[in-house]
């Protein structure tokens, strides 16, 4: 089992830029991908971008694509999403996790473990 903690949400503005920050405790971190996802109030919770065990493989919802960063730091035990440009819509709780498998991947189902939640809102 995978226990996953975020930091790093807030209140930024439209075109502001923001770092999420995830520790990961329990299985070998460097073991598994590892994925970010996102829920505004109301929607489903959605894929923004994952990274592979190594973090050499990453994929990106096009919504966010060239905009945020994901990236790892295995010795660490640490996942990062960096998010530039944010605009309104990306208002919504992220949250982080930990995938079954050591491959990128952007199916909800891939992943077995899960944080609590950060909340970010970007006011316009």
């Amino acid at each position: 089992q995978v226990q996953l903690v975020e930091s790093g949400g807030g209140l930024v503005q439209a075109g502001g830029s923001l770092r999420l920050s995830c520790s990961a405790s329990g299985r070998s971190f460097s073991t598994y991908a590892m994925g970010w996802f996102r829920q505004a109030p109301g929607k489903e919770r959605d894929f923004v971008a994952a990274l592979s065990w190594s973090g050499r493989s990453t994929i990106y919802a096009d919504s966010v694509k060239g905009r945020f960063t994901i990236s790892r730091d295995n010795a660490k035990r640490m996942v990062y999403l960096q998010m530039s440009s944010l605009q309104s819509e990306d208002t919504a709780v992220y949250y982080c996790a930990a995938a079954w498998g050591s491959t990128a991947t952007a199916a909800k189902a891939d992943f077995g473990s899960w944080g609590q939640g950060t909340q970010v809102t970007v006011s316009s």
